[in-house]
């Protein structure tokens, strides 16, 4: 079944809008809550997503604060703020981060349209039961041609979605402005001086410094400052490759973390102190894992060893080559692949889901949750 319009528009506007580091954007299992059987919008649902979204942004707030200390800041000077917040106006003008996102993410958010609107080769063969090495043997324009017979109004479709998500996108990043240029101003007002301000704030009233200020933050995201950067990652990479057995061994030189097993009476009894528990809790612990970690010393000699040789048995198979994954089709392996992404998904969900079952029955049970 095809994904509804209104989740492409969620899950692409998200996938615009929210910066992937904040973790906050609604995945697509929250839009599928949210979505009645009969297609309708749940209310209960999306509220529910909502609010599971704000928590989690402020759990990353409240995060972000503490790792930086934020409350250990001292006051700002008001007439430094001033000054920032004259540069932070000219560094971020109206329209802004609409032009830089629109250099970033613009083809993105056409290419998850289309994605979500258009015809793959899977599913082009699905469709049509012609199988994916015929499929591959065609060229871009007579694929074109093939989905334009079965879905002609696509182009058309896409445009239409296009014209009601942009303007909310728009208003979207009109919003965001504001509180990045506050942000950045309490940033700037601690970091430079006010004379320093003074010559930024000069400069941006030139006509070279207002043409700067204007496209310092789209040229970010221009494609080839983009491409330099991804170039630029090959030669990084092979640093480290190059210099693995180096850092491996200063790594083995760093002194181990210990365990309740390397720690005296006399440290045991702090720990305990400390954690409010009795020494004996700590011990019964202790040995608990080093027994199983001797039982899993005497299964390590040959145990990874053993998964690999497995692995490569259940792939490689000489006997078999069929299994090995090289010699599928791309369209074969796009759709286990897949399929095999959506089942570790869902046991993850389910792991999830049961234990937090538990943790409920434990809690309305008032059984005490055992100890380990």
């Amino acid at each position: 079944m095809c994904m509804s319009t209104w989740k492409s528009l969620a899950l692409a506007g998200a996938a615009v809008i929210v910066p992937v580091h904040a973790g906050a954007a609604p995945t697509p299992t929250q839009v599928e809550a949210a979505e009645a059987p009969d297609g309708a919008m749940n209310d209960a649902a999306l509220a529910e997503a909502k609010a599971k979204m704000q928590k989690e942004i402020d759990e990353a707030i409240a995060l972000v604060e503490k790792i930086f200390e934020v409350d250990k800041l001292p006051p700002v000077d008001p007439a430094r703020l001033a000054l920032a917040r004259q540069t932070t106006a000219a560094l971020i003008p109206a329209g802004s981060l609409e032009k830089m996102l629109d250099n970033m993410y613009g083809k993105i958010f056409k290419a998850v349209m289309e994605q979500a609107g258009g015809m793959s080769d899977l599913m082009l063969s699905i469709k049509t039961g012609v199988d994916d090495e015929t499929l591959a043997g065609l060229d871009a324009d007579t694929k074109s041609k093939a989905v334009e017979i079965l879905d002609p109004n696509r182009k058309a479709r896409e445009e239409q979605v296009m014209e009601v998500v942009k303007p909310l996108i728009s208003e979207v990043l009109r919003d965001l402005e504001a509180p990045m240029r506050d942000g950045m101003a309490h940033a700037y007002s601690r970091k430079f001086t006010a004379a320093h301000l003074g010559d930024m704030n000069s400069f941006f009233a030139t006509p070279a410094g207002s043409a700067f200020a204007g496209e310092w933050m789209a040229l970010q995201a221009d494609p080839e400052v983009m491409i330099a950067m991804i170039k630029a990652v090959p030669p990084l990479i092979e640093k480290f490759i190059d210099r693995a057995p180096e850092l491996e061994g200063k790594f083995k030189a760093l002194p181990k973390e210990r365990g309740l097993a390397d720690l005296s009476e006399t440290e045991l009894s702090s720990l305990a102190k400390l954690m409010k528990v009795d020494v004996a809790t700590l011990k019964e612990h202790r040995d608990m894992w080093m027994g199983s970690g001797e039982a899993n010393d005497a299964g390590e000699s040959g145990g990874e060893a053993d998964w690999e040789s497995a692995s490569d048995a259940d792939s490689y198979d000489v006997a078999d080559p069929a299994l090995d994954r090289s010699n599928w089709t791309a369209a074969d392996r796009e759709r286990v692949e897949t399929l095999e992404a959506a089942a570790d998904e869902a046991s993850g969900t389910a792991f999830d889901a049961e234990m937090e079952a538990v943790a409920n029955a434990r809690k309305r049970l008032k059984i005490a949750d055992p100890s380990y």
